[in-house]
């Protein structure tokens, strides 16, 4: 048997499997995460908030039941985004004027995930309100990637992101606007999933059924991504069933959608990674959707959904939030009711174009980011130069371009960039397709075949 110590260094899966037939304790899980977070979270700052308290007291409570009645994750130990309110544990969304705050009750998805099994002990590190691609905020500090410590883990669930590469976690809870799962995936060498809208319900006070911002698993390996993604998702869309995949699938790719910048290391990796694609079996073509005029019906319906939200927050308390955050509500205030007609209507139709196009393939892959890293001590890329607040996330245009696609998105590690940090792939299926895209996701993994195993962040001893 596994030594209990270091059961943080295997697969969420395997643990479930163990904790099932009692192989296990889920206090033992516990205690292992634990003992790891001790030993290299303090690098990386990827979880700067710990209940185990808590998780003991829920650990306790599950293992006295029957195995079979302790849900899918079985006890599992998971962590949940710090934009995300979990009863009893400081939730902070990365903002000084919420330092202090301990919420009564858990929203729906965090009832969900512990009704199924899972047992909450960190809140992971973000951005203030999840704003920007680099994870850093005024109450905790930098989130870094345990591949290189110099560099950002990206943002916004860049503390979700770097707690799993470093095994700090096995199963991490993200969500995601402009790539916020699918960018910090990427620089740590992890996978997500974005799912098509309403999947994986959310508590938001004024958005509840948003296209653009979405709750997801972020997990090592596919196999632990479609555990998680079973646990949080709403019983509504009875989409739970499992799916092979073709034995011979049609595959477009596209290396920058036609509307982004990718950087030239970025560029050559996704050759390497088509060629390697086009050996195989499947049907691959060179090809992508229509999304014209994406980069305009992002920035209106963005800065509209910070205005919605954040509008009353920024009249109570004036220059104390981060200049990007104040930049986005301003610019949500300023809309007019064209612009909003202009920016729905565009909506409409790059989801419809993106629909029909998914009708001729299996998967549209491409990059996961324009960029290989970021400094982490940087905002933003460009922030040293003087790029402005209007440009300062066009770096995570590869993603947002997606977002408004409303596809569900699987990202997977596929290259090393020369600075150590690992690229990713976004893998985009048909509407409301996840199962399909995880059995595919599954296909590519083993066809990359990129080791999973969690990773001493570089520069520890």
């Amino acid at each position: 048997m596994t030594d209990p110590k270091h059961l943080w260094q295997r697969s969420a899966s395997d643990i479930v499997s163990d904790l099932k037939a009692d192989q296990i304790s889920i206090l033992e899980a516990l205690d292992s995460i634990e003992s790891r977070i001790q030993n290299v979270n303090s690098a990386i700052n990827a979880l700067p908030t710990h209940c185990f308290e808590r998780a003991r007291k829920n650990a306790q409570r599950l293992q006295s039941l029957p195995a079979d009645q302790r849900g899918p994750l079985a006890g599992l130990p998971v962590t949940i985004k710090d934009l995300t309110c979990v009863e009893g544990v400081r939730t902070t969304f990365g903002c000084v004027i919420y330092k202090e705050n301990v919420p009564s009750s858990s929203c729906q998805m965090v009832q969900r995930i512990e009704n199924n099994g899972g047992v909450v002990y960190a809140k992971s590190n973000t951005p203030e309100f999840g704003t920007g691609g680099i994870t850093f905020n005024d109450v905790f500090g930098i989130t870094r990637s345990p591949y290189n410590l110099k560099f950002a883990s990206g943002g916004s669930s860049g503390g979700a992101a770097a707690a799993l590469a470093s095994g700090c976690a096995w199963l991490s809870h993200g969500s995601d606007m402009a790539g916020s799962l699918r960018t910090p995936a990427s620089f740590c060498g992890v996978t997500s999933l974005r799912p098509s809208p309403g999947v994986i319900p959310s508590d938001s006070e004024y958005g509840p059924y948003s296209i653009l911002g979405q709750e997801g698993p972020m997990a090592r390996n596919i196999a632990d991504l479609s555990l998680f993604f079973e646990a949080m998702q709403g019983n509504s869309l009875g989409i739970k069933q499992k799916i092979k995949p073709q034995e011979t699938m049609r595959v477009a790719l596209s290396e920058n959608l036609g509307i982004a910048t990718i950087d030239e290391e970025i560029r050559e990796a996704f050759k390497a990674f088509s060629s390697l694609l086009a050996n195989s079996k499947h049907q691959i073509e060179h090809a992508a959707p229509d999304l014209t005029d994406v980069h305009q019906t992002f920035d209106v319906l963005r800065a509209h959904e910070y205005a919605i939200g954040l509008e009353q927050t920024y009249k109570d308390y004036p220059d104390v939030m981060k200049p990007e955050v104040e930049w986005n509500i301003r610019s949500g205030q300023s809309l007019s009711s064209e612009q909003l007609r202009e920016a729905t209507r565009n909506q409409g139709q790059i989801i419809n174009n993106a629909a029909r196009f998914m009708q001729d393939y299996d998967v549209l892959i491409c990059p996961a980011t324009s960029v290989t890293s970021v400094p982490a001590e940087h905002r933003y890329p460009g922030s040293e130069s003087g790029v402005p607040y209007a440009d300062y996330y066009r770096w995570l245009a590869i993603a947002y371009a997606t977002t408004v696609t409303a596809l569900p998105i699987i990202t997977l590690p596929f290259a090393i960039s020369s600075s150590g940090i690992p690229m990713g792939i976004q893998l985009l299926g048909k509407p409301y397709s996840e199962n399909a895209l995880l059995a595919i996701a599954r296909e590519i993994e083993k066809l990359i075949d990129w080791n999973t195993d969690p990773i001493d962040p570089i520069g520890v001893s």
